[in-house]
């Protein structure tokens, strides 16, 4: 995504601070195959700002860090180079001392079947959300996820994820079954795309439109957090580990080039039990 640079009356100090954190912040977009400042979530900042904080920067560069991509994306908008400004409303402080967000188990349970009791895609956004959990995929990953790389014979998926790298994760059974279901659907429909999940008219889905899909299923469960198809990566990767799972393992399967990234959720795991021990045990 090339945009122009933009002035926002600052000391020259401060904007070569911002240039560093912008390049690194496109060099993101680019990674996540946002082409376009339209494309651009509010689950894309927090995948760059999570990364920011898992590599061990200061909450003072982190929030640093956030200001030049608030300021940029209002210069988008202000300079009418962008539609909407994805980083409006953040709050810098809280930012930089937050983890990942997940999902408990039985939060999972119910998501996962809120698509049962809706008529209109309900087959097609069970298996979107069961592959997303099955698999902890990225959402551009899931978006673009061509059939030809779903072997439900071997129950695996080929995900060419950032930087064009490609990696095998294993596909639960009822990731499974549920993408079966949803083949026998789909071949009955129109068919425009090679894309393994496709709307309502055959084309192949945009980011916006499986972010819609997770959170219209959220509200149907009643979930209280603002879930986000991120989360159900962050939660994959969590109750993986939760259970023993090896970190090098966790590190693949999430396409993590750097280990330190994916340990950030083996903190989220301690803050769990330090939770957990502070409530149920007696001398806490």
């Amino acid at each position: 995504m090339q945009v122009a640079v933009f002035e926002a009356g600052l000391s020259d100090r401060t904007l070569t601070a911002y240039a560093a954190d912008i390049r690194a912040y496109l060099g993101h977009l680019e990674e996540a195959d946002v082409a376009s400042p339209n494309d651009v979530l509010r689950e894309d900042i927090l995948d760059h700002m999570g990364g920011m904080i898992a590599a061990g920067l200061s909450p003072r560069s982190v929030t640093r860090h956030l200001s030049a991509i608030r300021r940029f994306h209002r210069f988008l908008l202000d300079e009418g180079l962008a539609e909407r400004n994805p980083a409006e409303g953040f709050d810098s402080p809280r930012l930089a001392r937050t983890l990942p967000h997940v999902l408990t188990g039985e939060e999972i349970e119910r998501l996962l079947a809120a698509p049962d009791g809706a008529p209109e895609n309900s087959v097609r956004d069970a298996a979107m959300l069961e592959v997303f959990y099955s698999c902890g995929l990225r959402i551009s990953e899931l978006a673009g996820l061509p059939m030809r790389d779903v072997s439900l014979e071997e129950s695996s998926v080929r995900v060419r994820g950032k930087g064009a790298k490609v990696r095998m994760v294993p596909l639960g059974d009822r990731a499974r079954r549920r993408i079966q279901a949803w083949l026998r659907m789909r071949a009955e429909g129109p068919v425009k795309d090679a894309t393994l999940f496709l709307s309502h008219r055959g084309r192949r889905m945009n980011r916006c439109s499986v972010w819609a899909v997770v959170k219209h299923h959220a509200r149907a469960a009643n979930l209280q957090q603002n879930v986000t198809p991120h989360m159900l990566r962050h939660s994959f990767a969590t109750h993986l580990l939760d259970n023993g799972a090896d970190l090098r393992a966790v590190q693949e399967m999430l396409g993590h080039s750097d280990i330190s990234t994916t340990q950030i959720y083996t903190h989220v795991s301690v803050e769990r039990l330090t939770q957990a021990h502070k409530r149920f045990h007696p001398r806490a």
